[in-house]
């Protein structure tokens, strides 16, 4: 309760910054548990379990902040939002399955690119030399770490910076969101339409978790819905591209998490794409 009344006595900007470090370690913790639970299930069943579970996990928070927090004023940019993120739900499961974690998080950091290119169109935002010069170098960054013309292109990274796109998009629609409704029905809303778009596909595939896999699967619900809390309270309190520099704390995060669990170490290229994105 103390370290919550200190919590709330610091700026928008700290408050923010704390908010996003949360979200960005948790949703490292969430790559790892998908990638466990895919060991031994269907990456299709995997986005089901992730949506179907958080909905259960969200339960409690919604009967204390009761239904009313649910209620949708822009039900159309929900309904698209969950369409967006759900496609990227399947592209950035099925990469991590694919590719390293530290890879996919570098390329994850185009993200930023794509959210400062889309908060023009979306947003309204202005787009100065600066930051044109900035996309720029981001692509550059980019190409360093898929070396097209010098190794082949995987499928994994082209899934990987598809769900970036995704993600991007979705955050931006997140960032509209938070103006009108509460972070609760954000969430909440999100999960809900998703599930049943997910269970369509993952039907076909259906194999029963074991238990071991079931540990893995509620760890991953329960790491994606804390990020996912804590983000879109993040989004309320500032501006969307003053939190985007944060992105980069991804890569350590993923670095020792697939270190210490898949023995995993990045490739000199991912270390120096990432950072050059990043910069």
């Amino acid at each position: 309760m103390k370290l919550f009344l200190v919590f709330q006595t610091l700026s928008s900007q700290v408050r923010a910054t704390i908010l996003m470090i949360v979200t960005l370690f948790m949703f490292t913790c969430m790559g790892i548990f998908i990638r466990l639970s895919a060991d031994s299930l269907p990456v299709f069943e995997v986005v089901f379990f992730r949506n179907a579970l958080a909905l259960l996990l969200l339960l409690p928070i919604i009967m204390r902040a009761g239904w009313s927090s649910l209620r949708m004023k822009k039900p159309k940019l929900f309904f698209v939002r969950a369409l967006i993120n759900i496609g990227g739900m399947f592209c950035g499961f099925t990469a991590l399955t694919l590719i390293p974690l530290a890879q996919m998080t570098a390329l994850g950091f185009t993200g930023p690119i794509f959210v400062t290119i889309g908060a023009v169109f979306f947003l309204g935002e202005v787009i100065r030399l600066r930051r044109i010069l900035a996309i720029g170098v981001g692509f550059l960054g980019t190409i360093i770490i898929l070396q097209p013309g010098f190794t082949e292109i995987s499928a994994g990274a082209i899934m990987a910076l598809v769900s970036a796109l995704s993600i991007a998009m979705a955050s931006l629609i997140v960032k509209k969101l938070t103006a009108t409704e509460t972070p609760e029905a954000i969430v909440t809303w999100m999960v809900a339409m998703q599930a049943p778009l997910a269970l369509i596909p993952a039907i076909s595939v259906w194999e029963w978790p074991s238990l071991e896999a079931w540990g893995y699967l509620w760890a991953m619900a329960l790491t994606g819905t804390i990020a996912h809390l804590c983000f879109t309270r993040a989004y309320r309190l500032v501006d969307i591209t003053a939190l985007q520099p944060l992105e980069f704390i991804k890569l350590p995060f993923a670095v020792i998490l697939a270190w210490v669990v898949f023995s995993e170490l990045p490739g000199l290229w991912t270390w120096i794409g990432g950072a050059i994105i990043f910069a």
